[in-house]
């Protein structure tokens, strides 16, 4: 009897004894994750440490030891870089420094197409306003609020690191589900937009070739941060954070007496950040957080989101052709969500389908990087409206 005692008490501390479904259910979630991360190589330095950190999260522990606890590991990693909206603003820093302003600077006339994807921002705010008056008798299963409604719009940015910086302001309680959406739905570019672009376009369109852009001088790529961030500065103060730090890094890399720090920001910096960011955003995988009617809202509104941001640049690069005279192939309009630079080479592509010697992806890049500014200057309006 002692022994049958002593084995039950064994069998009680196995995890085996005090899992749950809804646990159950997140690791095989998070294992799907990482077969898209590994596998298909679906953004793969996000949603590898994202999954990794989701399977943590759902290790059953005893109570107050779960490792995405306030005491555990993963808990403090989220409390000092995520509650602080730090891992964002870092994150900014290094796109900064690996992002080429040049093709916009070269053709201004693109930060329209990075604006119009933004569309996808408010129209999914306004779907989930919408969303949170649908009841079912006396239960409403999408009780969303306009801080809840803002930080789900914002998955249309494609912006992962804005989306989360906007999250942990308006609606932390969210920010599993949020980041999940905008980390996945990034990664999925090639599979979300080339039906989107090729529905909204005709073959002819699709190969329309535009003309090389003009050479950009250093003095302008060093001007160009600066002037952003005073125009943010002036304009809207609440987006300064995430400007500041986009325009930190660029002007660090096009300087060209700061080679070390630009490389730093590229690498070291932005690997280390990467880990720590997607670890932490993993941790908010938690099934009794997760496994919820407002998530499934989000991954619905989100793919919602992403596909209106999609076709908004595609149909505003249909209307400026009509009073152009020099031709926008409009799988460029794509690119103006801020998935950097994934959406670019997805709109090339698609266009060397058609043509093989039609390369897109440099006129791409100019509203691909307006997105990223774009997205920023949206979250900075929506911290200004409802962030007090």
């Amino acid at each position: 009897m002692d022994i049958l005692q002593a084995l039950n008490q064994i069998w009680q501390t196995t995890g085996l004894y005090s899992i749950t479904w809804q646990q159950g259910v997140m690791l095989a979630v998070c294992c799907f994750l990482l077969w898209l991360g590994i596998k298909k190589q679906f953004e793969p330095l996000l949603l590898v440490p994202i999954a990794f950190g989701g399977l943590l999260a759902n290790i059953p522990m005893p109570p107050g030891e779960a490792i995405a606890g306030p005491a555990g590991f993963l808990g403090i990693i989220f409390n000092f870089g995520i509650n602080t909206g730090l891992f964002p603003l870092f994150i900014f820093m290094a796109v900064g420094a690996m992002t080429d302003f040049g093709p916009l600077i070269a053709n201004p006339k693109m930060a329209l197409l990075g604006g119009a994807a933004q569309f996808g921002i408010f129209a999914t705010l306004i779907g989930a306003i919408a969303l949170s008056y649908v009841h079912f008798g006396d239960v409403q299963p999408f009780a969303f609020g306009l801080k809840e409604a803002a930080s789900i719009g914002i998955i249309g940015g494609a912006d992962g690191p804005t989306s989360i910086y906007l999250t942990s302001r308006l609606a932390p309680d969210l920010l599993g589900a949020i980041a999940v959406a905008a980390y996945s739905y990034m990664a999925l570019v090639p599979i979300i937009q080339p039906p989107i672009m090729k529905l909204l376009t005709t073959d002819a369109e699709r190969k329309i070739r535009m003309t090389q852009t003009r050479p950009v001088s250093k003095r302008e790529k060093i001007l160009f941060p600066l002037v952003i961030l005073l125009l943010c500065a002036l304009l809207l103060p609440s987006a300064a954070p995430l400007i500041g730090a986009l325009t930190f890094g660029n002007l660090v890399k096009e300087s060209g007496v700061a080679e070390r720090l630009s490389k730093t920001l590229q690498n070291e910096f932005c690997n280390i950040v990467t880990i720590l960011l997607g670890l932490s955003v993993g941790s908010k995988l938690q099934a009794d957080h997760f496994l919820v009617t407002e998530t499934l809202g989000i991954l619905v509104l989100g793919i919602i989101a992403f596909s209106v941001a999609t076709a908004s640049g595609v149909l505003l690069a249909k209307l400026m052709n009509c009073f152009s005279k020099t031709k926008i192939n409009p799988l460029i309009g794509s690119a103006g969500v801020s998935a950097v630079p994934m959406a670019a080479r997805v709109s090339n592509k698609v266009g060397l389908e058609y043509d093989k010697q039609n390369y897109l992806l440099m006129h791409a890049m100019g509203p691909n990087v307006a997105g990223v500014i774009g997205s920023a200057v949206a979250a900075g309006v929506l911290l200004s409206l409802l962030g007090k």
